[in-house]
């Protein structure tokens, strides 16, 4: 209902106004990654008041720390009078003595662009809000008002899923969606589009030249309109515009990240060397993720906890899922062919076939890992050769054989996840894992969804690719002629030996004769390596199922190990034509209507 606007509106309006929190960041100090921030928190009510920096981002699952970049705190209250600070634990300042009104301001330290940390300098302020602002727990309710003070000598402008209020000042309703919105300020270029009425742009920062930029814009509205025909339809956009914030320049770092109305996609190729093909995949895969997971949204990642780590088992869907489509899209929009797509499979198929680490984690438990692998940092050594896989490679892999084996029984992938869309993501209701298996069981059948679940999502277990990769033309064939060690071993520049850069997996050649990461291999039966050689070029001259000697060092001493090397447990995924054999024309009609290609 539609309330009149009298003196009481009025009033409530002012009052909510006056309870806006306002921040300013400027940038004067850009050639050493500085910049200062100050904000105003006005009629407070509580005595102590916590200041936080994030420990976490949206997109993220891991613990960042990005106190650790601030430095320089002072907070006044609404008089310049200096208040008392109290540091509780690293991340929070604790302010008291205040008269309703907090001033406060700090300087951070920025220095790389990616999709979680932000960077500033004299070619763009790269703003990450979490990594940037800090804020009061208390008041995630109130509406944000922040200005940036933009270097005009720079020719800079702002790019942001904020909404303008004036000038370059932007308006946030509330604290989570500010943090949700990453801040790209250069002298970037910003092209749109209009697409079922609403607008999607990119702000695109490069050293390149304007005929790249428009190629590159072509690809991406491709790509748009090509993963819409998946869902049948655009989210509503907040504010009716979605912003790819793109930069590729030398000093960024390569990384994509999704947010709600807008995605960070940063590299450090241009789009003349390999960066109009190797990014328009991030692309893909980012913007895929404006439906499934910022809308079909894992319960378990709500509300986001910017204080803790956030840990779902439904990443092999939120992620992995995303990840199959991210080159299907490709594929299907015509920006790769076919056969380039179907070869670029084998890539996480073996990664997640020959894996030890299914034997400890299915999908869920390998999605529950993502806290201490998600650009998580530590000093310690781990076994993640043998523990983990990737949930977006796991849950890429499962996407196939699910999407293949849906095609069998004239049903897909597409159709299931539309109809995720329908009942969450776009009635914005969050998911949980039993209501992806009962969706499974209402689109495909009971016997289906069930055997789904229960074989490859609550256990380990893996599909017959071998048949359903057949199904659609496509020819899975096993490497039996190569040798396989299983380790990764680097040779140095003079050829006179090489280390052990990986744990063994287990049950490998390698693991199995006792040898370890650390291990330095002088020869094997004597052989001495040539300068500039790969290893696996170098394990050819050996014969499958023979007895070696392995010379080598460890701890400084001298050992050796026997070991049999045995066949390569990976495959090749090719078109069956490529590989000699006719496919029938019902593989062909399927694999049309799979890859949507002629």
């Amino acid at each position: 209902m539609r309330v009149p606007f009298t003196f009481l509106t009025l009033f409530f309006v002012l009052v909510v106004a006056g309870q806006t929190n306002t921040y300013k960041i400027s940038f004067e100090n850009a050639v050493h990654h500085e910049a200062v921030i100050e904000a105003t928190f006005p009629k407070l009510t509580m005595d102590t008041v916590s200041f936080r920096m994030s420990r976490t981002s949206p997109g993220r699952y891991a613990l960042h720390e990005f106190a650790k970049n601030v430095y320089g705190f002072k907070a006044m209250d609404s008089k310049g009078n200096p208040l008392k600070v109290y540091r509780p634990n690293p991340y929070e300042w604790e302010v008291t003595g205040h008269d309703g009104t907090i001033h406060i301001s700090y300087i951070l330290f920025a220095n790389r662009g990616g999709g979680t940390y932000a960077q500033i300098d004299e070619t763009h302020a790269h703003l990450n809000i979490p990594a940037t602002f800090m804020f009061v727990s208390d008041l995630k309710n109130r509406k944000i008002e922040v200005e940036f003070d933009v270097r005009e000598d720079l020719n800079w402008k702002v790019a942001t899923q904020l909404p303008l209020v004036s000038g370059t000042t932007y308006m946030a309703p509330n604290l989570y969606y500010f943090m949700d919105s990453p801040t790209e300020i250069s002298d970037f270029t910003l092209k749109s589009f209009e697409i079922d009425g609403q607008t999607v742009q990119l702000a695109l920062h490069h050293n390149g030249t304007e005929e790249e930029a428009n190629q590159y814009f072509e690809k991406v509205k491709k790509t748009v309109l090509e993963q819409k025909e998946v869902y049948g339809e655009l989210p509503k956009f907040d504010y009716g515009t979605y912003t790819f914030l793109a930069c590729y320049i030398p000093n960024a770092s390569g990384d994509g990240m999704e947010h709600r109305n807008s995605t960070i996609l940063t590299g450090t190729r241009s789009l003349a060397d390999g960066g109009m093909r190797g990014n328009i995949g991030t692309v893909s895969h980012e913007f895929f993720h404006a439906w499934n997971v910022e809308r079909i949204r894992p319960k378990s990642l709500e509300p986001f906890d910017f204080e803790a780590a956030d840990m779902s088992g439904a990443l092999w869907f939120a992620e992995g899922f995303t990840s199959y489509y991210t080159n299907l899209i490709l594929c299907r929009a015509g920006l790769i062919s076919p056969k380039e797509y179907v070869e670029g499979l084998a890539g996480n198929f073996n990664y997640v076939w020959t894996s030890p680490a299914r034997q400890f984690f299915n999908p869920i438990e390998m999605s529950y890992q993502a806290p201490f692998v998600d650009a998580a940092t530590s000093v310690d050594p781990v076994n993640r050769e043998n523990t983990f896989i990737s949930y977006y490679s796991y849950g890429s892999v499962l996407g196939l054989a699910l999407d293949l084996s849906l095609r069998q029984h004239s049903l897909s992938l597409d159709d299931y996840m539309k109809l995720a869309w329908l009942r969450y993501g776009k009635k914005e209701i969050p998911y949980t894992i039993n209501d992806l298996h009962s969706l499974l069981n209402e689109y495909a059948g009971k016997a289906f969804g069930d055997d789904f679940f229960n074989t490859y999502i609550y256990k380990s277990g893996m599909p017959d690719y071998a048949s359903l990769m057949k199904s659609v033309g496509v020819a899975l064939k096993q490497k039996k002629e190569e040798p396989y060690f299983g380790a990764y071993v680097s040779i140095n520049k003079d050829g006179t030996e090489g280390a052990i850069t990986s744990n063994p997996k287990i049950g490998s050649p390698a693991y199995n004769s006792g040898l370890s990461q650390g291990d330095i291999i002088i020869n094997i039966n004597g052989v001495p390596f040539s300068k500039g050689q790969r290893f696996a070029d170098y394990l050819k001259q050996f014969a499958i199922g023979d007895s070696l000697q392995v010379n080598f060092s460890r701890f400084g001493n001298a050992k050796t190990a026997a070991i049999v090397l045995t066949p390569s447990p990976s495959y090749s995924i090719k078109l069956m034509e490529d590989m000699g054999q006719k496919p029938t024309a019902n593989m062909l009609k399927k694999r049309k209507e799979w890859l949507k290609s002629e």
